[in-house]
């Protein structure tokens, strides 16, 4: 399940670095749930996005059973069954 959050009007903020990385310290009206994001980068833009892990089991099939990502295209192909050949067991 997506996390809705209100837009807001950009903000410039400073890079920095930490370490070999290169860090953004995100302001406060910007805060993201959760303490892991994904990040991907569409052209020139880079793209956060809080990390949304469910809560507990009910939720996480309630996810599954809501997404619309198997289409006819990602299902398994059918696989013609082989004849059974009786096996000699003793």
């Amino acid at each position: 399940m997506p996390i809705s959050l209100p837009s807001s009007r950009p903000k410039e903020v400073k890079l920095f670095r930490n370490n070999r990385s290169q860090a953004v310290r995100i302001p406060a009206e910007f805060e993201l749930p959760g303490d892991r994001v994904m990040i991907h980068r569409e052209g020139n833009k880079l793209i956060i996005e809080p990390v949304a892990r469910p809560a507990n089991i009910i939720e996480l099939i309630a996810e599954w059973k809501n997404e619309d990502a198997l289409g006819p295209e990602d299902q398994f192909p059918d696989i013609e069954d082989m004849p059974v050949k009786p096996e000699n067991i003793f």
